[in-house]
């Protein structure tokens, strides 16, 4: 190493003026196929085998090999006496469609970058370069305000899902970032980097782009995941030091004015901290700077405090003694339910998910879940789909404990009072309806049917909730009844290539045709699946001898094959 460095000082040293033309004649690049024995560019790969081979703590920085961070002159030279100068190339322009977004902030006197797109990312500019200079480099940015507020309440909805959903310690890392505990909950997920990959493939799909880092510090885990370059970091447990090493000054969070003096001192990796004496760092840096480096080495503690995501509203009745009738239960969910409907109006909530717990005195535990088509805290309403499931507890040897939960909540807040101020009546609530219908039912069987844009009639209708509001129905008449999927008809009599059949033997029963009208052509729906590229539909709509309505297609437009088989089939029943 020191060598190294000596021989490009010796390669410097020569006189500026005189000894240009001796330089470049005793140059040390190879003449004729040979190479001088000594030269500098001749043992660069020894010396630098030599430094590979050593910890990456002990390696020396670029300051100490004599080099440079940023772009060199080209050193190729044109003529004797000759040295070009090289230009800095300028940056490209964004594409067509890719225009870079940046988005600005006011720190002190100056705007600074406070967040850039990939785009703009791709042109050199970052966070925290000055508005100025990034105007200079790129021109035609698009540049908006820094909203820090509804950043801060967007970590907060994923910090509080995260407590849900993954691990129950979760704290926001500000700006940009989320803190998650892993410990005890990797091997639910499969594993740390199966877990890792779930989180990123969420991420993906509510629009964010992330990178995570899993250590067994903060520090390190903050360090990898904002300098990595893969999406997922795993940090083996003790390796913190070998992980972090060639990683910048920034990833250890010390400030700006701490990175700044270190720059200038030469430092420029956190290995460099690492290798030397703590004494002189505390001197010149403050203890803060060895706080932040003990605690991604793992030598300090560093608390977080994690984001507790709020209990439900809930109430809860003990007994003196175990209750086992119907009667006495009801007496409980009545005196439960006033407990539960002040909670939640006293929170500004309503439950759309209400669930009731019931203890026994053996240590089981009932569970009884209701639901509404829409958030309420109408004691009656709710006390009244409570008594439709009493029949469904199992008391056993007597119940000692009841409590209701809040299973889903929303905000509720004043309503308009329908009706006008002539005296006009308001319109009948299907709500109450629709809950005691679905409290017997099932959820699922309740639904109303709503129209889809498709070509095809099978994939044109859809069924949504019943408050849901439904599209509406297209022009052409469809038929009330409708087979999904259609089915086939025998034994059709009809003239190719545009006529209505004349008969039909549809489930046994042959039907004679008084009126058609058709063809309406339909044609498949390519983009969907390849096999429609070329398929046609004709259907008509038909009336028996009886007064029966029904609607028929015929596969094929009766001249080329490719279109259809030329069968025939029944899609609906008009009355």
């Amino acid at each position: 190493m020191r060598e190294s460095i000596k021989l490009e000082q010796e390669a410097e040293g020569a006189g500026p003026e005189g000894n240009l033309g001796a330089r470049i004649e005793d140059c040390s690049c190879p003449r004729g196929g040979g190479w001088r024995p000594g030269a500098r560019w001749a043992r660069r790969e020894e010396i630098q085998a030599e430094i590979d081979t050593l910890p990456l703590h002990q390696r020396p920085s670029i300051r100490e090999m004599g080099r440079r961070t940023e772009p060199s002159e080209v050193p190729f030279r044109k003529g004797r006496g000759e040295v070009p100068r090289s230009r800095p190339s300028p940056a490209p322009l964004p594409r067509a469609g890719e225009r870079a977004l940046i988005t600005i902030h006011r720190v002190g006197t100056r705007m600074e970058i406070a967040a850039v797109s990939t785009e703009a990312a791709a042109l050199g500019l970052h966070s925290g370069m000055p508005l100025t200079q990034a105007r200079a480099m790129i021109p035609g940015l698009d540049i908006r305000n820094a909203e820090h507020e509804a950043d801060t309440a967007i970590l907060q909805r994923l910090a509080l899902f995260a407590a849900r959903r993954w691990t129950p310690i979760v704290a926001v890392s500000a700006p940009d970032g989320l803190w998650l505990d892993l410990t005890g909950v990797t091997h639910l997920f499969g594993g740390e980097r199966s877990m890792c990959a779930r989180i990123l493939r969420f991420c993906a799909r509510a629009g964010f782009a992330a990178r995570i880092a899993v250590a067994d510090t903060v520090g390190a885990a903050y360090a990898l995941a904002r300098n990595a370059r893969g999406p997922i970091t795993l940090c083996p447990s003790g390796k913190e030091a070998e992980a972090i090493a060639p990683l910048p000054l920034t990833a250890l969070r010390l400030g700006a004015d701490v990175d700044s003096a270190a720059r200038r001192l030469g430092i420029d990796r956190i290995g460099d901290l690492i290798a030397m004496p703590r004494g002189p760092l505390a001197r010149r840096f403050g203890q803060g700077l060895l706080t932040r480096l003990d605690q991604a080495l793992g030598s300090a503690a560093e608390p977080f405090e994690p984001i507790v995501p709020a209990d439900p509203p809930s109430a809860s009745v003990r007994f003196a003694e175990p209750i086992a009738s119907a009667e006495a239960i009801d007496a409980a969910l009545d005196r439960l339910m006033s407990e539960f409907v002040d909670t939640l109006g006293e929170k500004g909530l309503a439950a759309k998910r209400t669930i009731l717990f019931c203890s026994r005195i053996d240590g089981e535990e009932q569970r009884i879940a209701i639901g509404t088509a829409r958030a309420s805290r109408d004691r009656n309403h709710l006390l009244r789909l409570l008594r439709m499931k009493i029949e469904m507890i199992d008391p056993g040897f007597g119940i000692e404990a009841m409590r209701l939960v809040a299973g889903r909540c929303e905000p509720l807040g004043p309503q308009l009072i329908e009706g006008g101020l002539g005296g006009e009546k308001p319109d009948a609530d299907l709500v109450p309806l629709i809950d005691r219908l679905a409290g017997r039912l099932g959820a699922r069987r309740l639904f109303r049917i709503s129209a889809v844009e498709s070509d095809v009639p099978e994939r044109s209708l859809a069924r949504v909730g019943p408050l849901s509001p439904a599209a509406g129905w297209p022009d052409w008449p469809r038929p009330i009844r409708f087979l999904s999927p259609p089915e086939r008809i025998d034994r059709v009599m009809a003239e190719l290539p545009d006529q209505a059949p004349l008969r039909f033997l549809w489930r046994g029963r042959m039907h004679r045709i008084a009126r058609a009208d058709g063809p309406e052509r339909i044609y498949g729906e390519w983009w969907r699946k390849s096999g429609e590229a070329d398929a046609v539909r004709d259907y008509f709509e038909v009336e028996d001898e009886d007064g029966a309505r029904f609607w028929l297609y015929r596969r094929g437009d009766g001249s080329d094959a490719r279109t259809g088989d030329l069968s025939w089939w029944l899609q609906g029943m008009f009355g």
